[in-house]
């Protein structure tokens, strides 16, 4: 069952929702719904059939004789279970700030911009930590140890080696080559400065941060850098800022990723969305507390996000 606002106070508004989105991907900050790619379903839980490598690459006789038939053979899915939680956070507006602010501001807006942006940097967090984890990529065919030659040294690393290697290790445990590579904003400035690197790209003249990571990933044969930009506040509480990335840079990844909704596509994992209650991963409702004389904007989603094969990815540590 989704909501009823029938019968509750609150109401959503889906052109404030669009409005935080639009701003917050302009940020560039988050990639955690692209590396597990959002996938809309009806239903809060349930077991999905999930493509196999093992399907992907069996071998088939397909040799016919003369007025014969032919061989037939199908796929082999291994079901796989998601169930869909909820997270969100409320952010008041008192009315006589809504009166204090209302010539230098979208009073609304501001406040579901930095609750939209707190939702999302909480799922950014979840998935970064379900993405590099140690737990789930182990063992010599999901993960690589290359802190002998870490990235951040600029003349030891032969950085395209090791990703070529990583490459190599997920095309042999699945047979596709992953199409995307994963890391830290902090690990893009440490390959630009390696040696390897830039001896690949030292003729090609100005270019601009996207042209910049076409040729990256051009040199380290990829189809897309994803590169995690989002930062939170490591302190305790009453504590002074302490910068700290969501996506550490002792590690990268590469990975297939999936390029559709589509549960049949080969992906190292998905992020599940329960559209029935959270039609957008960052759905946005707004109610009445007279008792504070203030609207309450609430910004919440329903969601899974789930390693589906870990054989379609290979994590390496590259920071000693």
């Amino acid at each position: 069952m989704g909501v009823d606002y029938l019968a509750t106070r609150a109401v959503p508004r889906l052109e404030l929702g669009e409005a935080a989105m639009e701003y917050i991907q302009q940020q560039d900050e988050f990639i955690g719904a692209q590396v597990l790619p959002i996938f809309p379903t009806k239903k809060k839980a349930a077991i999905f059939p999930a493509i196999t490598r093992e399907s992907i690459t069996r071998e088939a006789d397909t040799k016919r004789a003369p007025r014969g038939n032919y061989n037939r053979d199908g796929f082999q899915a291994k079901d796989r279970q998601y169930s869909c939680e909820e997270y969100g956070l409320e952010g008041p507006l008192d009315d006589s700030e809504r009166s204090l602010y209302a010539t230098d501001f979208d009073a609304e807006l501001t406040t579901v911009q930095i609750i939209t942006r707190r939702v999302l940097q909480a799922q950014e967090r979840r998935i970064a930590a379900t993405v590099f984890n140690l737990a789930t990529f182990t063992g010599s065919a999901l993960y690589s140890d290359n802190s002998s030659q870490p990235w951040d040294n600029a003349s030891s690393a032969d950085i395209p080696a090791q990703v070529r290697a990583a490459r190599e290790k997920v095309r042999a445990n699945c047979g596709i080559d992953p199409n995307a590579l994963i890391c830290s904003k902090a690990n893009i400035d440490r390959m630009l400065a390696s040696t390897s690197i830039k001896d690949s790209i030292k003729y090609v003249a100005r270019l601009t941060e996207a042209e910049l990571l076409n040729a990256l990933a051009d040199i380290l044969g990829v189809r897309r850098i994803l590169v995690g930009k989002g930062i939170y506040n490591s302190a305790k509480e009453g504590k002074s800022f302490v910068s700290a990335d969501i996506w550490s840079d002792d590690y990268a990844m590469v990975a297939v990723i999936g390029d559709s909704s589509r549960l049949a596509d080969p992906s190292m994992g998905r992020t599940f969305l329960w559209t029935s209650d959270s039609p957008d991963n960052a759905t946005v409702e707004q109610y009445r507390d007279d008792a504070a004389r203030s609207d309450i904007f609430r910004v919440r989603q329903h969601v899974d996000e789930m390693i589906i094969d870990p054989f379609f990815a290979h994590l390496m540590k590259v920071d000693a």
